[in-house]
């Protein structure tokens, strides 16, 4: 399979004379569900001799249709990009501008200027409950009417569900989101990849308080930004790559760390990575939640606190042991 192509707003693409099966969508987390998508948009593409195509958007839509109550994202761009090339089923990914311009274009608009001008769609795949253009007036079944007039196909999908998961509950950024806030990373895990992809997030490592060092666990303080979603409060077992490109053991904490402040206004992460001693100040890193070990609690003394963290390192030893 040749190098998987990756364009920003269509800028020098030219679209294949064969054409393409195209499939849109914010991709976030890019789970076992956007991965049987994609594999469906590989084996059509292959059975009529189409490229497929991989539609997506520099940020999730929501963060400029309703910033207010925009979920965090899963997988910011860079990372989302890594996986979806992962996958191998893919010849293009397109990558949209998603500004207030693009939120209020037309549905029609949209679909001959992007889709079959600057794609060549002759195939669409997308959500049974796809909406797109202006106020949402799109509509898979308007895909469908446009398509018979400009000659292109539709395939409106319903949600993957989980083959062998007893609550039935399809897979979805959403569902996934709500595991995370539950702390459960492991059930998350198993949703995004198969083998289980453990949660992660990147930032970099700065300086803090030396609280960690001060107790004799040097950690390293990751700043991961804002719109990107962590897990519940809590000490988790998991790994940490920093710049080397290592994946290490690590204890992770992620909370507010109520023996030392009372009104924290933010979870701090912090990873104590198991039998190094290095420097990491600086450096651009990535934390991978494997499983939840305990949730956050208040300590009456440092030397309960000191004493818990003892037996957190010694859990998440146990817990990353093959």
């Amino acid at each position: 399979m040749s190098e998987i192509r990756v364009v920003q707003d269509l800028v020098g693409y030219e679209p294949s004379a064969r054409g393409a099966v195209v499939t849109i969508g914010a991709y976030d987390g890019v789970h076992l569900g956007h991965q049987a998508v994609l594999r469906l948009v590989r084996e059509l593409a292959t059975a009529r001799d189409l490229e497929a195509v991989c539609l997506t958007f520099d940020r999730h839509p929501a963060e400029v249709v309703r910033p207010e109550s925009a979920p965090k994202v899963l997988t910011p761009l860079d990372h989302k990009l890594e996986l979806l090339e992962a996958t191998g089923f893919l010849d293009t990914i397109c990558v949209l501008t998603f500004d207030e311009a693009r939120s209020k274009e037309p549905a029609e608009e949209f679909v001959r200027d992007v889709l079959v001008e600057g794609l060549g769609a002759r195939l669409v795949v997308v959500g049974a409950d796809f909406h797109f253009g202006h106020k949402r007036h799109g509509t898979v079944r308007l895909l469908e009417q446009i398509g018979a007039e400009l000659g292109f196909e539709v395939v409106g999908l319903g949600l993957v569900t989980a083959e062998r998961d007893s609550s039935g509950l399809p897979y979805s950024s959403t569902r996934i989101r709500e595991l995370l806030a539950a702390g459960d990373v492991a059930k998350a895990a198993q949703m995004q990849g198969r083998p289980p992809r453990p949660h992660s997030v990147r930032g970099s490592v700065e300086h803090g308080d030396a609280r960690g060092r001060e107790l004799g666990f040097p950690t390293a303080n990751v700043a991961v930004p804002e719109r990107v979603c962590l897990p519940a409060d809590g000490i988790y077992a998991g790994t940490f790559v920093a710049e080397d490109g290592v994946e290490r053991n690590a204890a992770l904490s992620l909370g507010r760390r109520p023996t030392f402040y009372v009104d924290a206004k933010k979870s701090l992460l912090e990873a104590f990575v198991l039998d190094f001693d290095g420097d990491l100040y600086d450096q651009q890193v990535e934390v991978r939640f494997v499983d939840r070990i305990r949730g956050e609690e208040q300590f009456d003394s440092v030397d309960a606190l000191v004493a818990q963290m003892q037996r957190d390192i010694e859990v998440a030893r146990r817990m990353l042991t093959p």
